[in-house]
């Protein structure tokens, strides 16, 4: 009888955030996802619950090691990764042997001493099963992929749509791709392809018309052809400031490199042709309300990216509220993360004036607190499941929480960022998104898909804070220059390209 294969699962995955944020430790992992063992094979949804779904209708013996994951911040604490990597390495060697690694990555995570946490983790795995056993990496789409992460693995597999809905069956993927290798079905051969395109995520939506859709339908359609095993589209994290930043193709051929090379640099071309087009139209927070009002009805979603706690800011940004607090008719929902106003709210109770000094506690550098006075209108413990997405069917803790309301504005004040998939969070306190007239949302995506369909307009706001709806502005250290949209035209430009280990 065959032997079946014996395959490790594990991840350690955030995005990070080196321009702001609150630093990730041991405590963001434990809040949102941290697994081992029977835990870890109970995992329903992600990139994990993808993984050990398809490896379990192969019979496959399944090993688990940690699997933590983390809401987007700052850098991680480097003591913190090296006690989930020593841990996560710990299991894999007592593992051993074993026939093939699953990991479940991002792609764009640091901590505040190393630049490539994924080439890291990647690598060391890499020198405790050898040369001979297949790894194989799943990653998001914003995911900078670098020359060890290449170097390392013998596959690269990332989520294809954004919003997010794919986490589940990219884990398929790499799971098949992986049993494809174990089988010899597939001789992996893999390229990447890379462009300096800095810019925000808000015009990099894979749905519909726009710029990286149409790059991501051009990599897709290469899969049509038997010689590929899979195409990835990357639109880098821009608020990363490492060495080798930027996105573009990646394709993975079964045994043609060269093949792999051209069809990396078909996609990576597009998205450079591409490129304005990613820059968005911005409008202060004045403008947009003025502009807002003149729409009949609602909500008008003002799109203040620049706080996106999915991003890696803190959440904490206030600077929209004096826009919203006197409206001529209807009213305004937005977040905050303040650990000390939602205590004042809790203390004072419902149904109570209460008087705050709201935001910029966390990440000081982007503005100033603000004092408001209002009714605390509703009170929760914070907690709420998210329905979709990267944490499908995880509950997740907002911390103590309140709706405040002041003037025309509700805000609902939580002790911790979380990350935004839907509108969890505001149904978790019965917050009426139907009835206002603007809902502030503070992601450069994911709210469309709650609020496509009910939404009377839209505006990008441009506003400060350590994920911008554009990059323009940032300065950055170790990125190499030149890149858009710091110039517009790099003459005699090509793609950079980085080859796998095969």
């Amino acid at each position: 009888m065959k032997r079946s294969h014996r395959v490790a699962v594990g991840s350690i995955l955030t995005e990070c955030n080196q321009f702001g944020g609150k630093l990730i430790g041991h405590a963001e992992f434990a809040r949102s996802q941290l697994a081992r063992c029977d835990e870890v094979m109970s995992i329903e949804g992600g990139a994990v619950g993808g993984m050990l779904h398809t490896l379990r209708e192969r019979d496959t013996d399944i090993v688990p090691l940690v699997v933590a994951s983390a809401y987007p911040g700052g850098p991680i604490s480097q003591e913190c990764y090296a006690q989930l990597k020593a841990d996560l390495l710990a299991d894999l060697t007592k593992a051993l042997p074993v026939d093939g690694v699953l990991l479940a990555l991002h792609g764009a995570a640091v901590t505040t001493e190393i630049d490539d946490v994924e080439g890291d983790l990647i690598a060391a795995a890499r020198e405790i099963v050898g040369p001979g056993v297949p790894v194989i990496g799943t990653l998001d789409l914003h995911a900078n992929v670098t020359t060890q992460m290449m170097r390392e693995s013998d596959g690269l597999v990332a989520w294809e749509t954004y919003p997010h809905v794919d986490p589940f069956t990219t884990g398929v993927r790499g799971a098949r791709l992986l049993l494809g290798i174990l089988d010899g079905a597939h001789r992996p051969a893999m390229a990447m392809a890379k462009v300096p395109i800095l810019t925000s995520a808000i015009n990099a939506s894979t749905v519909g018309e726009g710029p990286f859709a149409d790059v991501m339908r051009l990599a897709k359609s290469f899969e049509e052809r038997p010689e590929v095993l899979s195409t990835s589209a990357f639109h880098a994290h821009a608020t990363l400031d490492v060495p080798e930043m930027g996105g573009g193709g990646l394709v993975i051929t079964d045994g043609d490199e060269e093949l792999a090379v051209t069809l990396a640099n078909d996609i990576a071309q597009l998205m450079w042709e591409k490129r304005f087009a990613l820059e968005p139209d911005t409008l202060t927070p004045v403008e947009a309300v003025n502009e807002g009002m003149q729409i009949p009805g609602g909500p008008i979603i003002l799109v203040e990216c620049a706080d996106c706690v999915g991003g890696g800011a803190a959440g904490d940004s206030v600077v929209t509220i004096p826009a919203l607090q006197d409206l001529s008719e209807g009213f305004a929902i937005i977040t905050v993360v303040d650990p000390e106003a939602a205590a004042l709210c809790h203390q004072s109770g419902e149904g109570n004036a209460v008087t705050v000094s709201l935001g910029h506690k966390i990440d000081l550098q982007w503005g100033s607190p603000m004092t408001l006075t209002g009714v605390v209108r509703a009170l929760s413990d914070g907690e709420f499941q998210y329905t979709g997405g990267i944490w499908a069917h995880e509950w997740a803790e907002m911390g103590p929480s309140a709706v405040l309301e002041c003037g025309s504005a509700r805000i609902l004040i939580t002790t911790h960022g979380t990350y935004e998939w839907r509108d969890e969070q505001f149904r978790a306190l019965n917050m009426d998104i139907e009835g206002a007239k603007f809902i502030v949302a503070k992601n450069p995506m994911n709210y469309r898909q709650t609020y496509n369909e009910i939404a009377k307009g839209e505006f990008v706001l441009d506003t400060p804070g350590a994920t911008p709806p554009t990059l323009k502005h940032f300065t950055y250290h170790k990125v190499p220059r030149p890149y858009f949209p710091l110039v517009d035209e790099i003459p005699d430009f090509s793609p950079t390209l980085l080859r796998g280990s095969q």
